[in-house]
């Protein structure tokens, strides 16, 4: 036979593959009522195990079986996320436990960031709730989660990611520890000065004093210089020492904002080697609230360690037409090579098409929580 009948005949036995997947769906949708009728769980995994086993032995040879087992875990799959969907339609997948808001009560809020006066999350901070918010700051990025969590705090001001040295690893590890969810954001643009205490000059200085990563960030111009780095655990501490100190030869690196708190010179402006370094801070409270025109969801979920289990995890944002725009992991305490997944998508709690992916996700996922809608 020439390739033209060869196709011909693939494409009569596509349209009855076509034909009885639709058969099957049409089927699937009546087990979807019964379950409704029930309240019988969607997922089956001894079920769903016994049919692949079964499809399996119907192949007739090893390459057969994988593909055959393959394509219908897809089958398997689109049939839960119809079940999922009519769930959601009927009202029956529950109410998800976040309240809507037309606004953020921040008037009279009391909000944490980390730090010391003059550090980044104090100006990400101010920019967000403006100058004349009521503040105090804490030592480390836990103290602050316990503030809200306490209720000394309505809000907290966390970095979460920075354009160049990434994700801030410490703070996704807090967001699935505490009961604290997201309710906004405020990128920052970074430009790091090299601060010195007023009258000294650049040729003064022997000793530089910042973050690990802001010396990271810095170190073009840094090897331009025989100085000794040391690392400190914020820049505004950093800042700090030197104002207190007061030694011409020590300087810091840090914003323009710490000078004017220490009452600092710069001596050099933007001395990171990037013009488009931007932090990306996260506002967080102890409600399970979000803002009904909030356009960002974060999850987080842990996954069977087995072959595809992601991938199907993965797959209820594009059944759902949804749009994941960053995916995170970080490894689980106490479990070897087991790892939590951290992802943001484009949508609103309030929309039935992140209602019914949230509720495959919690159906088939380990351990999924919502950290905040945004």
């Amino acid at each position: 036979m020439d390739l033209l009948e060869l196709r011909e005949q693939i494409d009569r036995i596509d349209g009855q593959i076509v034909e009885l997947y639709e058969r099957r769906m049409d089927i699937s949708r009546q087990v979807a009522e019964y379950k409704i009728s029930t309240g019988k769980k969607v997922l089956d995994r001894q079920r769903e195990a016994e049919k692949l086993a079964k499809v399996r032995s119907l192949a007739h040879n090893e390459f057969n079986c994988c593909g055959v087992v393959e394509l219908f875990e897809q089958i398997l799959s689109m049939s839960r996320k119809l079940q999922y969907q009519l769930l959601t339609e009927s009202g029956s997948q529950g109410k998800l436990p976040f309240i809507g808001v037309d606004e953020l009560e921040t008037d009279r809020a009391r909000v944490v960031f980390q730090g010391a006066e003059g550090a980044y999350s104090q100006a990400a901070m101010m920019q967000y709730f403006g100058n004349l918010v009521n503040s105090f700051h804490v030592d480390t990025f836990r103290d602050a989660m316990n503030a809200i969590e306490e209720g000394s705090a309505d809000f907290a001001v966390l970095p979460i990611e920075n354009s160049t040295a990434g994700i801030v690893n410490e703070i996704y590890d807090l967001l699935q520890e505490y009961e604290n969810y997201i309710v906004g954001e405020q990128i920052i643009r970074i430009e790091h000065c090299l601060l010195g205490v007023p009258g000294a000059g650049i040729e003064d200085v022997r000793t530089v004093y910042s973050h690990p990563q802001s010396l990271m960030q810095s170190a073009k111009y840094l090897e331009q210089h025989d100085w000794k780095q040391i690392s400190m655990q914020n820049n505004a501490f950093a800042a700090r020492k030197v104002a207190e100190d007061g030694d011409r030869s020590q300087a810091a690196i840090a914003g323009e904002h710490a000078a004017e708190i220490y009452g600092l010179e710069v001596l050099q402006r933007q001395v990171n080697h990037s013009g488009t370094n931007s932090t990306r801070f996260i506002i967080v409270t102890n409600q399970k609230i979000f803002r009904k025109d909030a356009k960002k969801v974060s999850i987080c979920f842990e996954v069977p360690h087995e072959s595809g289990s992601l991938y199907h995890m993965l797959s209820h944002f594009i059944y759902n037409h949804l749009n994941m725009t960053k995916i995170e992991s970080r490894p689980i305490e106490d479990r070897n090579w087991e790892y939590r997944f951290f992802i943001d998508f484009e949508g609103n709690l309030a929309d039935s098409a992140v209602k019914n992916a949230l509720r495959g996700l919690r159906e088939e996922a380990r351990n999924m929580k919502i950290l905040g809608n945004y």
